[in-house]
């Protein structure tokens, strides 16, 4: 078992926690069993290790720009407590189950990889860092309720079949969507933001004008600068920082700032989060034009017909002005329900802007595909509902003795969903 669980670990560690090596390592498989000369196998192999790193640069860019927005729109609403938490940390909980997330993770992919090639759902999902957190969180979940004296051996078996099937079936829900706004078939996305980007699709279709797409507003004459996403993006986001410094104040903003002017701090602030969207897309449009050729050797040769199933931000190029829109939404939302979770004393919400932002930026993408603007608008307030209720339920009812701490930091359409769910049904037996 010790065996076992030191191979697992490498390769979690090494392949699954590191999604540049997991998606170069697939391209190389799928070249080579196209029988590729060795240097297309090379060109082809190190250009979607790169394409995707230039994807891990720009949202790295995107989540250091948002390091210090919550705080201080948090500041901004006088939500200066911090949410209890209990149980153990994330180390002391890895300490003890780390071996078991692993190994979930682990077979898992291999469950996944058999239900793509003897079902219908021909999805492999290559999304590896969200591999982890899921299992993690599966972890977390059972331990809370049966105990932590639980046969970890019962808990990787199970968690590998139901989070195999999750990885299968998650990009399948969602790719009706995928092939509308992209036009083609693929390459799908596996991320934990399904729950709020189907939604958002689903509402968008019955509440928005499809007509009236977000990349094809009409502005006037002296508002032609509109036009560009780019701009868009960088004065909203510049705009919507430079308000919270100034609202928040240059002593406490300061202590970002440093000896930088508050306002003008917030200001590149937005076009620091506008140049990591840019190198995101330069990513997105590489990686495609590598991965998608690349993995026709899987899908002929080992899963027929398969597709890879994509992390989130491949969404974003096809409509980067619902992005932002879907985070604004999602933002607001946030901000509304804070302040009257605040004001009644229910709980105490600690933004988690990056997940916010990833989340509602993509379902922004699929509202917008069934929706238009209203569609986008509607997806980022259904992202920011369910995370922001989703931390308070998940803190409070779901895993309050366990690992609290991660969700702090972290926290999920999906997980807040589905794991209540699973809770919930877990509980019946026992």
């Amino acid at each position: 078992m010790d065996g076992l669980v030191a191979v697992a670990r490498w390769i979690a560690n090494n392949i699954f926690r590191e999604p540049a090596t997991l998606i170069g390592l697939v391209a190389l498989i799928g070249l080579l069993l196209q029988k590729k000369r060795a240097s297309e196998v090379i060109t082809g192999t190190v250009k979607t290790i790169l394409g995707f790193m230039i994807i891990q640069g720009g949202s790295t860019l995107i989540s250091n720009s948002l390091g210090a927005f919550g705080p201080i729109w948090q500041k901004v609403f006088g939500m200066t407590q911090s949410a209890q938490v209990g149980g153990m940390s994330t180390n002391e909980f890895l300490s003890s189950y780390g071996g078991a997330v692993t190994l979930i993770m682990t077979f898992g992919f291999l469950v996944n990889v058999l239900l793509a090639r003897i079902t219908k759902h021909k999805y492999i999902y290559l999304t590896g860092h969200m591999m982890f957190w899921v299992s993690f969180v599966y972890a977390g979940i059972v331990v809370q309720v049966f105990g932590q004296g639980v046969s970890q051996m019962w808990m990787i078996i199970s968690g590998a079949i139901l989070l195999g099937a999750y990885w299968t079936l998650q990009p399948a829900y969602l790719q009706k969507y995928v092939k509308s706004f992209t036009g083609k078939d693929n390459f799908a996305v596996g991320h934990t933001f399904s729950t709020g980007a189907w939604l958002g699709a689903v509402l968008g279709k019955y509440f928005g004008n499809k007509e009236n797409d977000t990349e094809d507003l009409k502005m006037p004459e002296g508002f032609g600068f509109l036009k560009d996403s780019n701009v868009v993006i960088v004065l909203v986001m510049g705009v919507m920082y430079g308000l919270g410094a100034l609202l928040a104040g240059s002593e406490f903003v300061g202590t970002y700032a440093g000896n930088r002017n508050h306002i003008v701090f917030g200001i590149l602030r937005g076009f620091r989060f506008g140049a990591g969207i840019a190198v995101v897309l330069h990513g997105v449009k590489l990686l495609i034009g590598e991965i998608v050729p690349a993995f026709r050797g899987i899908s002929r040769k080992i899963v027929p017909n398969s597709k890879p199933a994509l992390d989130v931000p491949v969404t974003y190029a096809y409509a980067p002005a619902a992005t932002i829109i879907g985070f604004a939404a999602a933002f607001v939302t946030m901000a509304v329900i804070m302040l009257i979770m605040g004001a009644t004393g229910f709980y105490v919400f600690v933004p988690p802007m990056i997940a916010i932002f990833f989340h509602a930026a993509g379902a922004g993408v699929f509202g917008n595909e069934t929706g238009g603007v209203k569609g986008a608008v509607i997806a980022g307030v259904v992202v920011g509902a369910i995370i922001t209720f989703g931390q308070a339920v998940f803190i409070k009812y779901i895993i309050p003795d366990t690992v609290t701490e991660f969700i702090l930091w972290g926290g999920d359409t999906d997980m807040f969903v589905f794991g209540s769910i699973l809770k919930w049904i877990m509980s019946i037996f026992t």
